[in-house]
């Protein structure tokens, strides 16, 4: 989506869409099942393109759900294929081959990572590769309780996850946490960019670009309004961070 925006902000969304290909029979799931956050990311891509609109940036968005294979897993790793997903058995990925793997990688996960890669150097190409470089920030939602024994409440609304690069979380957190409506932020929580997230890693830690994700609770994005709540703020930060030209530039951590 406005794939000729020049405005140096990258939006991605590794996880838009819990589509699986008829060839594939639905992996063995029933269709609630599906529609769970095993299978996606519960409006993460409603988020996305919104965000993408308000600040006529550049987004890309997969198109198939993480259980045929996860954009944000090293490809190397049968985990990128997870023949248990929160206690569910996905019996369509046991026992896959090599070349069920490698097909997968062809079709769904090199296409999706080849026009992140093609959109950084059309970037490259087009805006001051030192002084105006693009951020890449990725947008996730996460569900609430697992179905782990003793399971929790997860108590964040939103975490921000981060690895070497402070740049962009260092700003996400600060004014998220002084919000006027309380937010509880977690600094990488609940999930931590140190551990992975094999997307920014992977095009941006490596090459000195400025990047960030974000994680919001899904029982907080399932409404219309949760949607444009979250869309407009991140919006709004998002905004006054690609203003800051001290962002934009090319940083080895």
């Amino acid at each position: 989506m406005n794939n000729s925006s020049n405005r140096p902000l990258l939006l991605i969304c590794d996880h838009a869409s819990n589509y699986i290909p008829p060839t594939y029979q639905k992996l063995g799931l029933t269709a609630d099942q599906l529609k769970e956050h095993i299978a996606w990311d519960i409006g993460a891509a409603e988020i996305t393109l919104q965000i993408s609109k308000i600040l006529n940036s550049v987004a890309i968005l997969s198109g198939i759900s993480r259980l045929i294979v996860d954009a944000n897993r090293d490809p190397s790793e049968q985990k990128s294929t997870p023949e248990i997903s929160d206690n569910i058995t996905i019996t369509g990925n046991k026992d896959l081959t090599k070349i069920d793997r490698e097909n997968r990688l062809k079709k769904y996960f090199w296409p999706y990572h080849n026009a992140i890669k093609k959109q950084i150097d059309y970037f490259e190409e087009k805006l001051d590769p030192y002084n105006n470089i693009p951020i890449i920030f990725s947008i996730h939602t996460f569900t609430q309780v697992m179905r782990l024994v003793d399971a929790k409440k997860r108590p964040w609304d939103v975490g921000v996850l981060w690895n070497r690069d402070p740049r962009v979380a260092d700003i996400l957190i600060r004014e998220l946490t002084k919000h006027k409506d309380n937010l509880i932020v977690g600094d990488n929580q609940p999930y931590s960019g140190k551990e992975f997230y094999y997307t920014l890693d992977y095009h941006a830690g490596g090459r000195g670009i400025p990047h960030c994700a974000i994680e919001i609770r899904q029982d907080l994005v399932n409404t219309p309004e949760g949607i444009n709540y979250w869309a407009t703020l991140i919006s709004k930060i998002l905004n006054n961070i690609i203003d800051n030209s001290k962002i934009h530039k090319i940083v080895q951590f």
